[in-house]
């Protein structure tokens, strides 16, 4: 792949992430409060199901384990951990939390991928990570024990699935539409239970409220998944976890047009050094040394 296609791909990838970062708004602004579950659960579940009656396509084989792997790990159990952070970690810590996912990636990516473990690597986390605390994280943010391990959980379980997607591929003759569907249908699946042991329905629903969850199904789900599982599928594996640093970069910008927050100095310089650990860590091409004769000539 050429450097222009990488970039491309990489930058097509990234609006994934960034349209998970505008969930934040959404959720605050249009959705009924304190159903977390429900919006997981309404999030994942009819998008799955509408791929899967477009598409009519089931697992085969071992694709029948796989697909549920993969489905709890990218979709339901990371969605709960996700929400389980946001209920008891302020919205900074949590994104800095989540944060050491392209580290879990890396240590990861070395014995199920083979992938070399190299120095640009280890600087891009230690910036990135370094610029979501600058960007996300207020003064006198609290700890709290459940929502930093909830954090860390859902870190590892998209790293896995990230690292899992990219080991076992996806089905010969399998369209990408069909690969996300399964996997949407299953989180939600995963989810369901969940939600109605653990949540209440809305007594009434705004029209507000139904454009939010819509817009979640549609656009945060079915199109970002597809869009993330395209790149995923032609990017390194590392590569395409530090562009999940667009999540709380879009959501710091879109507070600031929306909600009116500010941003200080300290946060544009951690907006810059997230851009910059993205641009750090995407891979290049290198160029093909010269064949002896073009050396000879070049002598000349």
């Amino acid at each position: 792949m050429s450097t222009h296609r990488i970039a491309s791909t990489s930058a097509m990838t990234a609006l994934a992430p960034a349209v998970w970062g505008s969930t934040y708004l959404v959720t605050t602004e249009f959705l009924p409060p304190d159903r977390p579950l429900l919006a997981s659960t309404l999030r994942a579940l009819p998008a799955g199901l509408l791929l899967l009656l477009f598409t009519r396509v089931l697992p085969r084989g071992v694709w029948w384990w796989r697909a549920v792997v993969l489905g709890v790990l990218n979709i339901g159990a990371f969605f709960y951990f996700l929400f389980l952070a946001a209920y008891h970690l302020p919205g900074g810590v949590a994104a800095l939390v989540m944060s050491v996912q392209p580290m879990i990636v890396l240590l990861l990516g070395a014995p199920l991928l083979g992938d070399r473990v190299q120095p640009v690597h280890i600087v891009s986390c230690l910036v990135g990570a370094t610029g979501v605390g600058l960007l996300v994280l207020q003064p006198g943010a609290g700890l709290d024990g459940i929502g930093v391990v909830a954090g860390l959980l859902g870190a590892l379980c998209m790293a896995s699935g990230i690292v899992l997607t990219k080991r076992w591929g996806r089905p010969e003759g399998v369209s990408l539409l069909t690969f996300t569907g399964w996997q949407l249908t299953v989180g939600g699946l995963f989810l369901l239970p969940i939600t109605l042991v653990g949540e209440s329905l809305p007594e009434r629903l705004t029209w507000g409220n139904i454009g939010g969850f819509a817009y979640l199904c549609f656009i945060g789900a079915l199109v970002a998944y597809v869009v993330w599982f395209h790149g995923l599928a032609r990017l390194p594996a590392l590569a395409a976890s530090f562009l999940s640093f667009a999540s709380p970069l879009c959501a710091t910008v879109l507070g600031y047009l929306f909600l009116g927050q500010r941003l200080g100095t300290l946060q544009l310089l951690g907006a810059a050094a997230v851009v910059g650990a993205v641009v750090l860590a995407q891979p290049r091409v290198k160029k093909p040394a010269p064949e002896p004769a073009e050396r000879a000539v070049s002598r000349v």
